[in-house]
């Protein structure tokens, strides 16, 4: 035997715990056969089941099987789902043992349920991003070239020249000297001249000597300028990448809470407990049920109607049923959409299915994984020096040869096939990178974008015409007018006027825009998370500030979730409040045994009540909150519903249909014992009242025993007790049974259903079982509204937004509860409705629904009982799509079940329940109300509409700093050929509008007068009349008191004039002063702009803003510094106490005014001149185009060409790209991860798939088509092959537009498409074999 082959003597007889290690020559020994490798022969030896080793692969192959074939699997190398518990130690009842060491052995074995981190971006790469911004290269680039031409004397060509002129001239004067008469005068000769020629001499003497000082200083002092202008573009990187740096770090601190607040139902040491997803091992017993997103890969033990969207792994959008006779396979990213079952975790984190996917899209192609590699190693039993082949066949080695054989061809063809669909990946995430820059629902993004535009094309269009002016009017005085001759000294002239043109442009962008609405959000979001809101969309933040409808639901959101039965009417007695509820001895023995089967069998299991852990504390409720109530009630007549439970445990259960919105009950089915033997089945079945007791034969009578349930004794209940307890605002639960007995066993009695056999009842027939039940009990249960839900109802109404009721309840039920809310008052007159009455008025004959007619309801409407989630989507989609009001209505949805996901996802910002939700709903939702209450839904709204004050008052303060700064450099350069604002003045003021301003404004505290104000609408003005009028007025003061003091306050001040100073000149106090004036006034009027909708008070929380204090404070403290200590590098010089007091009482000026203006009625101006009125018509962006978060805040539509040209004058994109564009939507844990990448991975497989299944459509269609037509062609040859001819050009075009499909990432609806054609040309072709066979029986005939 070679050094490769396998003896049976290696086989390990001895047993392992699956945590043991094998030595060099052991290997792992699958349950039925085992297959020794000897030379090419292959051998089968069967062992003992109980003997086994499972390695990683092992179960990342077995979970490689779908449908039936995973079962088989199971079957037949692990001896069945006990052998595969057997093998992971786990027992089926209890689960693991909740041992940390045991539990920690097996995540180092199997791996843990996580995701590899993605690196988030060092600061070193937000670093380099910030210096990508065009307008940071441009100023880089002059301030190189400022930089190098201040080493370049622009006096030395000429200075030798100079210097002999005046040397000669020196000369000569003093040898003239020389011959007048000499005048002796203590002891000091002077010569005998007059006072005026010695005079002149002095003042050309020394004014040569000034004037070589003054270029020589000059010269030594103009790279000041270069450095300054460098040095500040480098603080101005430096403070974007460090805020980048510190959002990232904030994102990273909000996923890891989000992961960790994600949990799971697990059954450990026989105790059901939530763990988070990420404490999940392989071997945990889960509770899987409807709604929840599965977080590992498993295998079920145990279901009742189970059905799964396993959509995003498959792209079927069509359920799979789950059972443990049929596909037992549950897959990680998938959701349960009916049902509930067990499963045994069998891979988690990277060795699911979804991890190996998303392991290959992270790396490329698939990853040799340590920790599976050294698993396998350690369960190999070939040595690491091994070669790949024989691993490989080593890790396979339980299938016989042929399956071997078939497995590496497999294998090779998967690979093969795993390289097309990476290059696929690629490209559709490409594909999906630029496609999710499409802009969301947010109204204020569109707008914002639209003005940025118009603000950029504004700002470069004032630069390049300042820039020109200057470069021609210097050009003509010198070139034209004085006709000098071009000179290299000119290019430190042509640079000067380039600069100055340059700060216009950065003072023009609007930089700080993206910035502010990032840190509003980011902001806001934070916050929000204190008071319970979870927001997964950021731009769902601000769109709820505009909600002006909310469809809420009742259970959870209106009202506590802690049912009590306070109700009840059994043995027909009727117990009419909590005091008088019965106990053990006033129900009989018979009935109060057959209501605890019916409500501790028929209720989900992990529905439960936990007794108080301390002394004064409540007993907790656990899972569903109606059945809680009704084991509660169980309590309370002295019956154990564990022991119940225990007698008939959930596995033996024969059929469960679990509740939903259109069955509106739940059905248990069981087998019935008697002296130890089956009997026959017992049905359990309980639901809402008026359905259930509709079903209902019989019922219990005062001694509890069975009678006909007659049609006045339905009447009655239905009008006495149901409808008096749904008047009380109280759910009402009717509990019903019904036996079907062998008629082989005993006598069947008048309520009990005779069957011959086992066989006779179909129980997958739900229509067959769900009629003829025995009412043991109609049971009211009382929710209470919370009490804090009225207040919040009564200040949503103030703030002009509707409070819409949408519940599954009762309509005398949800009418009261609605009427204590406040929703309604006794004396309104609005409709309130089931949902089958909705649906009758608002669809026409066709069944379709009729916008005029909801049109006629929706206005008025405010609760709707009895409704199925269609409902609520229609409802909400009608609002939407309604025309009725001038503004659009934005509609707010909350919901917590599976089916509401269509509701969530069309409403303009979707709310699931944290607690009550299936995981499903918060999928779809924008914001998870984490307390599942109403209140801080009304929280959310008051961030919303914060979150756009916040943008109007940095828009007010902004615009105001850009139209005064732009118009002052520009008519500067036009009259003095120079900017009492340089470049670095530009850059600090730059920093304070744009970053300072951002934190100091966009971290304003909501206040409860937001809620005092209507909605703002979809076409509410971006900038408001008011806020048109304080930046006008602010505007234009500052402007006359800069230009002021740029032609008079030299006089006024008596200082030098900074006006026609020669280049390179040191810095002036006359420009320092009117710098450092704009920046007072700019600082204080930043006070005024906290108020955009004409408050007097703009002092009013300012203390409760830290941030804004603390900003505003530092940036008073760094202009002092700049302007006393900046000197030359700051182009400053410092000032006395009479010149800082002239520029703070300028700048403190700004805040009368601003109560002055607030004088001014801006009713008055026309509404024309307010800003952003329209509407943007939103788009998705193109690839290339430029990117914002969610869409983009710099991505208006038709803007067309004109974006590459705002691309190069430089929006700063880079604070949304880095913190935003990739995180639009916030973390999410790891499984709904993976059931995205999943998504993107199998939709490239499905289009293979798919082309590979149309392509034999197509040839099957053909050959049909050939074998029909020539049998019709002995009926009709020309009609025959005309038609032929013209169905087989229809299937080739369809086949043709499939392949040019398949060459890119194709979308969905390309697919739709694709299936139409086929589906199409095969509808035909049946329609033709139709024909053809109907003519060939008239022949016949």
């Amino acid at each position: 035997m070679g050094k490769d082959s396998l003896n049976i003597e290696n086989v390990i007889k001895e047993e392992k715990t699956v945590f043991g290690k094998l030595k060099d020559n052991e290997v792992s020994i699958p349950l039925d056969e085992k297959i020794i490798k000897n030379n090419d022969e292959i051998v089968e030896v069967k062992i003992d089941n109980n003997k086994q080793l499972i390695t990683v692969d092992d179960l990342k192959k077995l979970m490689e099987y779908r449908g039936e074939d995973s079962l088989n699997k199971i079957n037949e190398y692990y001896g069945g789902i006990d052998g595969l518990c057997k093998i992971l130690k786990t027992d089926p009842n209890k689960g693991l043992s909740n041992i940390p060491d045991d539990i920690q052995k097996r995540r180092n074995k199997f791996g843990s349920n996580t995701l590899p981190a993605t690196h988030s971006k060092s600061f070193l790469s937000l670093l380099f991003n910030a210096c990508k911004d065009p307008t940071l290269v441009i100023l880089v680039i002059s301030g190189f070239i400022s930089l190098l031409l201040s080493f370049y004397d622009p006096t030395s060509g000429d200075s030798t020249n100079s210097n002999s002129i005046n040397s000669t001239n020196f000369t000569s004067t003093s040898l003239s000297l020389t011959s007048f008469p000499k005048v002796i005068l203590n002891d000091t000769h002077l010569y005998n001249t007059t006072n005026n020629e010695i005079n002149l001499l002095n003042d050309k003497f020394f004014n040569i000597t000034k004037n070589d000082k003054i270029k020589s200083e000059e010269h030594n002092t103009a790279w000041i300028e270069g450095a300054a202008i460098l040095i500040c573009v480098i603080v101005v990187v430096l403070v974007t990448a460090l805020n980048d740096y510190s959002k990232e770090r904030q994102f990273k601190a909000l996923q890891a809470q989000v992961e960790t607040g994600h949990t799971f139902s697990v059954i450990r040491d026989e105790k059901e407990q939530n763990i988070p997803v990420s404490d999940l091992v392989v071997g945990d017993l889960c509770r899987v049920k409807y709604g929840d997103l599965i977080p590992a890969d498993g295998i079920l033990i145990q279901s009742s109607d189970l059905k799964v969207d396993e959509s995003s792994l498959t792209g079927e959008s069509d359920h799979v049923k789950k059972g443990i006779d049929c596909d037992v396979a549950l897959f990680s990213g998938t959701y349960i959409m009916e049902g509930s079952g067990l499963m045994i975790v069998t891979a988690v984190g990277i060795n699911s299915q979804s991890g190996i996917i998303m392991a290959l899209l992270n790396s490329g192609h698939k990853p040799a994984n340590s920790l599976s590699s050294s698993s396998s190693s350690s369960s190999s039993s070939s040595s690491s020096s091994s070669s790949s082949d024989s691993d490989e066949e080593k890790s396979s080695s339980y299938i016989s040869k042929h399956k071997i054989l078939r497995y590496k061809k497999r294998r090779r063809r998967s690979s093969n096939s795993s390289n097309i669909s990476t290059l696929s990946i690629s490209s559709s995430e490409t594909s999906k990178s630029s496609v999710s820059n499409q802009l969301s629902k947010s109204i204020l993004q569109a707008k914002l974008s639209k003005l940025a535009i118009q603000i950029i094309s504004c700002g470069t269009g004032m630069a390049l015409l300042a820039l020109i002016i200057l470069i021609v009017r210097y050009s003509i005085e010198n070139y034209v007018i004085e006709k000098k001759s071009f000179d290299l000294t000119d290019i430190h002239q042509f640079v000067k006027y380039f600069i100055i043109g340059v700060t216009i442009l950065v003072i023009s962008i609007p930089e700080g825009l993206p910035l502010a609405i990032a840190l509003a959000l980011t902001y806001s979001v934070r916050k929000m998370m204190k008071d319970n809101n979870l927001v997964r969309h950021l731009d769902a933040c601000e769109t709820m500030g505009n909600a002006t409808t909310i469809c809420s639901d009742k259970t959870g959101t209106l009202t506590t979730n802690r049912m009590t039965v306070v109700q009840s009417f059994i043995n027909d007695n009727y117990y009419t409040s909590q005091e008088l509820q019965p106990t053990s001895s006033d129900i009989g023995m018979t009935t109060r045994k057959k209501l605890a089967q019916a409500i501790a069998i028929n209720s989900a299991y992990n529905s439960m009540i936990e007794g108080p852990t301390k002394i004064g504390d409540s007993s907790k409720q656990l899972g569903n909150k109606t059945e809680c109530a009704l084991l509660g009630f169980l309590n309370h007549i002295g019956e154990n519903y564990n022991h119940v439970r225990k007698i008939y445990p959930e596995k033996e259960h024969v059929k469960v249909y679990t509740f939903n919105s259109s069955r509106k009950c739940m059905i248990t089915i069981i087998y019935l014992y008697e002296d130890g033997k089956k009997i026959g089945y017992r049905v359990f079945i309980k639901g809402a009242s008026e359905i259930i007791l509709a079903k209902c034969k019989y019922i219990m009578n005062g001694s509890g025993e069975a009678m006909k349930f007659t049609k006045e004794q339905y009447e009655y209940i239905n009008e006495e007790v149901i409808e008096n307890m749904a008047e009380n605002g109280l759910r009402t639960i009717c509990v019903g049974y019904k036996d079907y007995i062998l008629t082989s066993f005993r006598n069947i009695k008048f309520n009990e259903i005779e069957i011959n056999n086992f066989d006779d009842i179909d129980v997958n027939n739900e229509d067959e079982i769900n009629k003829d039940f025995n009412c043991l009990g109609i049971f009211g249960i009382q929710d209470p509204v919370r009490p804090e839900v009225p207040p919040a109802i009564e200040t949503c109404q103030e703030a002009g937004i509707t409070v819409r009721m949408v519940t599954g309840d009762n309509i005398n039920t949800a009418r009261a509860i609605a009427m204590q809310c406040g929703i309604i008052k006794p004396d309104d007159n609005y409709l309130i409705m089931e949902g089958k009455e909705f649906n009758d008025k608002i669809r026409d004959e066709m069944g379709n629904v009729d916008q005029e007619k909801l049109d006629n309801i929706w206005p008025r409407l405010r609760v709707l009982a009895r409704a199925q989630p269609i409902d609520k989507f229609t409802l909400v989609k009608g609002i939407i799509e309604s025309k009725n009001s001038v503004n659009r209505e934005i509609v707010a949805v909350t919901g917590d079940g599976t089916n509401d996901g269509p509701a969530l996802k069309k409403a303009d910002v979707g709310f699931a329940m944290g607690i009550a939700g299936t995981d499903v709903a918060k999928a779809a939702s924008d914001i998870i109300l984490t307390d599942d209450n109403f209140t801080s839904l009304v929280k959310a709204v008051m961030w919303g509409r914060n979150v756009y004050d916040s943008i109007s008052k940095f828009l007010q303060f902004q615009l105001t700093v850009n139209i005064v700064a732009i118009l002052t450099a520009f008519f500067s350069a036009l009259f003095i050929s120079d900017s009492p604002l340089k470049a670095v003045h530009m850059l600090w003021i730059n920093l304070i509008m744009d970053t300072l301003a951002s934190l100091a404004l966009a971290t304003e505290m909501p206040t409860k007068e937001l809620l005092k104000r209507k909605p703002y609408g979809r076409k509410k003005s971006l900038i408001s009349r008011t806020m048109i009028r304080n930046i006008a007025c602010h505007a234009i003061y500052q402007l006359i008191v800069i230009f002021f003091l740029l032609f008079k306050g030299s006089e006024l001040l008596y200082i030098d004039s900074g006006l026609n100073a020669p280049l390179h000149s040191p810095p002036s106090k006359h420009f320092t002063i009117i710098f450092n004036t704009f920046v007072m006034m700019t600082l204080f009027n930043e006070i005024n702009s906290r108020k955009v909708h004409g408050e007097r008070n703009v002092f009013k929380h300012i203390l409760d803003n830290s941030m804004f204090c603390v900003i505003w404070i530092s940036t008073f403290i760094c202009q002092i510094l700049i302007v006393q200590f900046g000197g030359v590098w700051f182009q400053t010089s410092s000032l006395d106490v009479s010149q800082w007091s002239v520029c703070l009482i300028l700048g403190v000026s700004v805040l009368p005014l601003g109560q002055l203006i607030a004088f001014l009625p801006s009713k008055k101006l026309p509404k024309s001149i307010a800003v952003g009125r329209e509407v943007p018509e939103i788009t998705k962006s193109q690839p290339g185009g430029i990117c914002g978060w969610g869409g983009g805040i710099l991505q208006p539509s038709g803007v067309g060409g004109l974006q590459k040209g705002v691309e190069m004058f430089g929006i700063h994109n880079r604070v949304v790209n880095g913190l935003l564009c990739e995180r639009s939507t916030l973390p999410e844990p790891a499984p709904m991860q993976q059931a995205q990448v999943v998504k993107q991975w199998r939709r490239s497989l499905r289009h293979h798939q798919h082309r590979r299944l149309t392509h034999k459509r197509l040839r099957h269609v053909r050959k049909s088509i050939d074998n029909h037509f020539d049998f019709a062609s002995m009926q009709s040859a020309d009609k025959a092959d005309k038609a032929k001819k013209s169905h087989v050009s229809k299937l080739m075009k369809a086949q043709n537009f499939h392949r040019a499909v398949s060459l890119d990432a194709r979308s969905p609806r390309d697919e739709e498409e694709i299936d139409t054609l086929s589906n199409s040309d095969l509808r035909k072709t049946d329609l033709r074999k139709t024909d053809l066979r109907e003519k060939n029986e008239e022949l016949n005939n």
